[in-house]
């Protein structure tokens, strides 16, 4: 039996070489996103983008733009926090698996977890569309209202210090944690662990995504602010307390919005 385990076991090069494989793997697709984004971003002044403005965001040519955007923007902010997980469930499918089995099973864990926010990319589309409906953001995809800053913000500080939020966070801090209780074998099991990790990774996360509506969708800077606070959330000592320090400081952010209104 162990003879047998023994000769499905990688060889520590190969284990190096499939972690190189997946780490590079991560970083040529966030830079592909990253540079996407930028020039998205550098466009957004031109006459083209000025033009969104009079558009109907309903129309199915401007939802798919919409969708697009969203689902390339997560994948560049979501998929570096969410390596540590892949790194581990790789890991954990080379013991049981051959090398071709393990990259299929690691790839469709990723697509899993990938999935879910592509639903929640859904429904930041039709968000997004609504509020240009209600010309309650601008064409620059920046909020045209304090009010409606205001409240994301303090429901966004809010969230940071529920339980849902801490359970959420800890599931996404503890990858080999999630891999003892969570653990399904084969590629439907591989998928539903995926799908699992991104729940997780959405509930830790949908209310500071939506803070983007109120400092700007395609304002690069915040994007990438965000996007570096939920990887100290995630991945670095002490996490949890960032998290229930960034939620103090949007709480100070929505009071001072609303504050405005007076």
């Amino acid at each position: 039996m162990s003879q047998k385990f023994s000769s499905k076991s990688p060889t520590l090069a190969a284990i190096k070489r499939d972690r190189f494989i997946i780490v590079g793997g991560v970083a040529v697709i966030t830079t592909l996103a990253w540079i996407w984004l930028a020039n998205m971003a550098l466009d957004m002044p031109s006459g083209n983008m000025m033009s969104m403005a009079s558009m109907d965001p309903w129309a199915s040519s401007e939802l798919y733009s919409m969708l697009v955007m969203w689902v390339i923007m997560m994948v560049g902010m979501m998929l570096p926090s969410a390596t540590p997980m892949i790194l581990i469930y790789t890991r954990a499918v080379q013991k049981k698996n051959s090398g071709t089995d393990a990259k299929i099973l690691s790839a469709i864990f990723i697509t899993g977890y990938l999935l879910i926010w592509t639903l929640f990319s859904v429904g930041a589309t039709l968000l997004q569309a609504g509020l240009q409906d209600f010309n309650l953001i601008s064409a620059m995809l920046e909020s045209n209202s304090d009010s409606l800053a205001g409240i994301l913000f303090v429901m966004a500080g809010l969230y940071q210090i529920t339980p849902l939020k801490r359970a959420c966070l800890n599931g996404c801090r503890s990858p080999l944690n999630f891999i003892l209780n969570s653990w399904r074998p084969g590629r439907t099991g591989g998928l539903l662990m995926g799908l699992e990790h991104g729940l997780l990774c959405v509930g830790c996360c949908w209310m500071m995504m939506l803070l983007l509506f109120a400092i700007g969708v395609m304002n690069l800077f915040w994007v990438a602010s965000l996007a570096v606070l939920v990887l100290i959330e995630k991945a670095f000592p002490r996490g949890e307390w960032t998290a229930r320090i960034g939620g103090i400081s949007m709480l100070c952010a929505g009071v001072y919005f609303l504050s405005r209104l007076v």
